[in-house]
């Protein structure tokens, strides 16, 4: 027998997870020990995720029923919610299985509202430590257990316009960001402006988004043993990096009024505008560059670290089975399923039958977690489009996913995430010092890691 059925169900903004702990049973996390899975996966599952899935979902979730014959698979198909999870929980009526944003899993982990699932992985053969990279395992795994299944991981690179560099007298090399002199250099070639207005910046950080990234990647350390250390010295120098790059550019405030407006998803993007010389980008949106290649001139470099070397930092989602699930089995085997090879496989087949719909369409890849699935996928489907600079592009990206380090696992991972932007804000509009920023940061976050382990 195979069905599966999609609910989908309107639901508000994810709200913040210090409201968590009122849910919570007190007991902190359950030990491996405590947990047992069997390989019998048989009755209904009830799960929540897989909100606007594409080709890449939809061709997984087939693959998963196939497997389950005698699993009768509901979906709510809606976005998580920390504020409806933890209503749910408090109510006693849980999902089996729950797709969740990486740095959620750390959290309720830590509260005992998710099972470990050493055994899930044991009892099905499935070794966590040779099936995904380490950054992404690092993600998920918790007070010496692992809770989550990974899915996904979205590296940076810094996607190039070419046509701006070349007007500029600028070379793909300068746009490094180990080296802020070079690199500062060159937006000050690239920059334009009409009446104090940014009317082309030469680097957009995607500060608002990105702050992690430049944090660690110039040093920093935001969690330590689970800790939270905003307030390390060590992250002074990305948040000053940072400044000094919007402040060459007529300021936070005039860069980030200028990008808000760049149409990002459309015929007109920032790329095609000619808008940005340089910008920071996760994988996905050299698909979304893609249909425009006739109009583009593009090339990557990667972000690169302190060092030098390049550098990423692991980003996507997971699956978990809460602790009062009732059918932890099938849970356990369905997330396997959806995250083996052979579903990947089945993804890479059906994103290659869609671009072979659209003329001209280039396969950027898939970037799974798990390095087997992203060379089969690679090596299967992404060969040369034509268009040598989004092919070298494709090919950053693929070198970058190798270089990941986890943001690192906390109770209070969301909370640290929320407060890091907020202390980047705050510095960049030059409210606050970034020590006095930071400082302030560290605070709110330790308050929340405190409520979550006591």
């Amino acid at each position: 027998m195979r069905k599966i059925t999609r609910t989908l169900v309107a639901v508000g903004a994810v709200t913040a997870v210090a409201a968590m702990s009122a849910c919570s049973s007190g007991g902190g996390a359950t030990r491996s020990g405590d947990v047992s899975f069997s390989t019998e996966a048989t009755g209904t599952l009830n799960a929540w995720g897989f909100e606007n899935a594409d080709d890449v979902g939809t061709s997984r979730l087939d693959y998963a029923a196939d497997q389950l014959g005698d699993v009768e698979v509901e979906i709510d198909q809606t976005s998580f919610d920390a504020q409806k999870f933890t209503t749910r929980v408090a109510g006693g009526n849980v999902p089996d299985v729950v797709q969740m944003d990486r740095r959620f899993v750390a959290t309720y982990a830590s509260q005992g509202l998710i099972m470990p699932l050493d055994e899930c992985f044991s009892i099905h053969d499935v070794d966590p430590a040779s099936t995904y990279y380490e950054s992404v395992l690092d993600d998920v795994t918790y007070d010496d257990g692992v809770w989550g299944v990974p899915q996904f991981y979205q590296p940076p690179a810094i996607i190039l316009n070419n046509r701006v560099l070349e007007a500029a007298g600028v070379a793909p090399e300068e746009i490094d960001t180990s080296q802020p002199d070079v690199l500062l250099g060159a937006i000050e070639k690239m920059y334009q402006e009409s009446d104090g207005n940014p009317t082309l910046i030469g680097f957009d950080p995607v500060a608002g988004g990105q702050a992690g990234l430049w944090i660690l990647g110039a040093g920093g350390m935001l969690v330590e043993d689970g800790k939270p250390t905003l307030d390390d010295e060590s992250n002074v120098a990305g948040l000053e990096l940072l400044k000094r790059i919007t402040d060459a550019q007529g300021g936070y405030a005039k860069v980030k009024s200028f990008t808000d407006s760049f149409d990002t998803f459309g015929e007109n993007n920032q790329f095609v505008a000619d808008q940005v010389g340089a910008q920071v980008n996760a994988q996905w949106y050299v698909n979304v560059l893609s249909p425009y290649v006739d109009a583009l001139d593009i090339s990557a470099v990667p972000f690169r670290g302190v060092d030098g070397e390049p550098f990423a930092v692991a980003g996507g989602q997971a699956f978990v089975i809460p602790a009062n699930a009732k059918n932890p089995d099938a849970a356990c085997s369905w997330a396997l399923e959806l995250t083996s090879l052979d579903a990947w496989k089945a993804a890479g087949e059906a994103r290659a039958a869609t671009l072979s719909e659209t003329p001209g369409a280039i396969n950027a890849g898939l970037f799974t977690g798990s390095p087997e699935a992203d060379t089969f996928v690679r090596e299967q489907y992404v060969g040369e489009s034509g268009n040598a600079g989004f092919d070298q592009t494709i090919s950053t990206y693929y070198d970058a996913v190798e270089n990941g380090e986890t943001f690192g696992a906390s109770p209070a991972g969301q909370q640290i995430e929320s407060e890091l932007n907020n202390a980047v804000q705050s510095v960049l509009l030059g409210d606050k010092t970034p020590e006095d920023a930071l400082a302030d940061a560290q605070n709110a976050a330790m308050r929340a890691y405190d409520q979550a382990v006591g």
